[in-house]
């Protein structure tokens, strides 16, 4: 039986991942969808209680960072906690699309015009985020969603903000000397070296 998340209860597993799961899910009154990404309480567990507490402090941090962004090129969250059982969640808007890495692996490499629109949109969603002090660490075509919002297509969203680093007030501990994050075939040529 599905547990409630905040107002929301969920409905499918849209995905399963190394750190938790993703699923849709519906408001208890207002009936609207929306996605829970939850991290579970055995991952939390894994490396001991600095581990679970570093984990909980990325996991609140991405979830302030994407409530504070207003950009409808980032995805919006609606809200987050912690469930009965121990997992982290937040939930967000349902997205109708799918990840640029998935679309063109699946049709092939897009014509420049669209990949010109595709970009000025997500660099849309990180100017707001850069003047918000906010640098994003891992923008890759995994993090970039394509989506059909009502009869547009090609609608970006700028996902998966876990590995934001504010660039005025960065806490050490969240990223630790000599610590790289971030995806390796998409990390500038500054941190690679």
């Amino acid at each position: 039986q599905a547990e409630a998340y905040g107002s929301y209860k969920m409905v499918d597993r849209l995905g399963l991942g190394g750190m938790g799961e993703v699923w849709r899910a519906e408001h208890n009154t207002l009936a609207r969808t929306a996605e829970i990404k939850l991290i579970l309480p055995d991952v939390l567990h894994r490396g001991g209680p600095a581990h679970r507490a570093q984990v909980i402090q990325r996991f609140e941090q991405e979830a302030r960072t994407i409530a504070h962004l207003r950009s409808p090129h980032t995805v919006a969250l609606y809200d987050f906690g912690l469930s009965h059982a121990g997992a982290l969640y937040y939930v967000m808007e349902l997205l109708d699309g799918v990840d640029l890495e998935t679309f063109v692996t699946e049709f092939g490499p897009l014509p420049p015009r669209r990949v010109i629109e595709i970009l000025l949109q997500v660099c849309e969603s990180l100017e707001e985020a850069h003047d918000a002090g906010l640098v994003h660490r891992d923008i890759k075509p995994a993090n970039i969603f394509l989506c059909r919002l009502g009869l547009r297509c090609d609608v970006v969203k700028v996902l998966d903000f876990g590995l934001a680093k504010a660039t005025q007030t960065d806490d050490a501990k969240l990223t630790g000397a000599g610590v790289i994050l971030g995806t390796p075939a998409y990390l500038p040529p500054e941190q690679a070296q």
